[in-house]
């Protein structure tokens, strides 16, 4: 289930769960060819048996299967929730009139009038491969350096939608996020729509609130702010106790192990840390409100009930 060499375990059940909801979990809503794409060999065969419903026998293979499935039944409605937030936000024409995006070089992708993505903790993200809308759009993916070399072996000769995203590696632990986005040619006078899916939950709440002064220093009026977060859960211990028990007795490995929660939030108080940014939050909807209005399936209510999707925008300073 998980991923090898430099690939976070995390990042590769989470395209693992893309892959299984691919064509099937909210049809002609939910889209991801990539996500196959990104996983290698011996890690599609589990999405196959999900895909299939063939249930294996014994405690590790139901494990993983079961650890899988919920992850498709999350994907769906948290990458349709992410992906309409990017759509909307996007200029009605991407590109300035006159700008060839093909001759722009990395040193300035972004052209004056334009909008700019910038995923934080990309992962396997698939939205700069198979997002047609981001055809002219510059797109920054923030990972590890060791995630990102493992990525960019995974795509291999999958074509991106345009102009193949611009690869900013950081190490949040140590490296300067600011100085790293401004040397790959992200632009502050732009408005930007920052993406930060799946990371919040395994920050401190410090390394959130210095991530957020980063972000707010780098959104122009316009920029658009959208996050998955969790909220707090007294059952989430348990939940995860039981998780790394059945893992010893099934001899499988916890992917939560080296990768653990470490944050949760409230929507009141997200909504307070963003709005000292400078974002005014304009949706915010758990992931089990989003299924409902999808209709997918709703086996794991209280996961999808924990999980949320904020959505802020960067409002122009008072005159």
């Amino acid at each position: 289930m998980g991923g090898t060499g430099g690939a976070s375990r995390t990042a590769v059940m989470v395209c693992q769960g893309r892959a299984v909801a691919h064509e099937r979990l909210a049809p002609g809503r939910f889209d991801d060819p990539t996500a196959m794409a990104f996983l290698l060999a011996a890690e599609r065969g589990i999405v196959e048996e999900v895909r299939s419903g063939a249930t294996p026998a014994g405690w590790g293979p139901r494990l993983t299967f079961e650890m899988v499935r919920a992850c498709g039944e999350v994907m769906a409605p948290r990458t349709v929730a992410i992906d309409d937030a990017v759509r909307q936000a996007l200029p009605a024409s991407d590109a300035a009139p006159g700008v060839d995006l093909g001759v722009v070089g990395a040193a300035d992708p972004v052209p004056a009038g334009a909008a700019q993505v910038v995923i934080l903790g990309a992962g396997l993200d698939g939205r700069a491969w198979r997002m047609a809308e981001l055809a002219a759009t510059p797109v920054f993916e923030v990972d590890h350096p060791a995630s990102q070399r493992d990525k960019r072996e995974r795509a291999g000769e999958l074509a991106p939608a345009g102009t193949p995203p611009f690869f900013v590696p950081v190490d949040f632990s140590r490296d300067d996020l600011a100085a790293a986005l401004a040397a790959a040619g992200h632009r502050r006078s732009v408005p930007t729509i920052w993406i930060w899916e799946g990371v919040v939950p395994y920050l401190t709440r410090g390394e959130v609130a210095r991530t957020l002064r980063i972000v707010g220093d780098r959104s122009a009026a316009g920029s658009r702010l959208i996050v998955h977060y969790h909220t707090p859960a007294p059952s989430a211990p348990l939940g995860r106790g039981a998780a790394r028990l059945l893992s010893a007795l099934s001899r499988q490995a916890n992917p939560m192990t080296r990768e653990p929660n470490r944050s949760v939030w409230t929507p009141a108080a997200l909504r307070r840390a963003v709005g000292v940014r400078g974002f005014v939050v304009t949706r915010d909807d758990s992931l089990l409100t989003l299924a409902q209005d999808l209709g997918t399936p709703i086996q794991h209510r209280r996961s999808l009930r924990n999980g949320r999707i904020l959505v802020a925008d960067r409002v122009p300073p008072p005159a």
